[in-house]
């Protein structure tokens, strides 16, 4: 579907995650031309630190198109970050990366 830009970033113990997903984030409300914009919005997003589950998160049809995500959880340079996310179509979206 869409694509995932991540970016963790060690400093001090602490790993700051970015994370911007590319994805409409339709609610179904919407019309275009008189007709209704289907559905299409992420409905879960999994965060992982070194295959450890930090962030699990249902996300609704209220959340902008392009979402951007930060969280910040403990760990070094070198970890790895992966999120995963699943929308309301049942099209997926991954992405890892290793702190710098």
């Amino acid at each position: 579907m869409g694509s995932i830009k991540l970016k963790p970033k060690a400093i001090k113990g602490v790993i700051g995650i970015k994370a911007l997903i590319k994805h409409p984030m339709e609610t179904g409300l919407r019309k275009n031309k008189g007709k209704l914009v289907p559905a299409n919005h992420i409905v879960h997003m999994v965060v992982s630190h070194n295959g450890t589950v930090v962030v699990d998160a249902d996300i609704g049809s209220t959340i902008s198109k392009d979402p951007y995500f930060k969280f910040d959880v403990a760990g070094a340079k070198g970890d790895t970050i992966e999120l995963k996310y699943k929308d309301n179509n049942g099209k997926t979206g991954s992405e890892t990366a290793k702190s710098s």
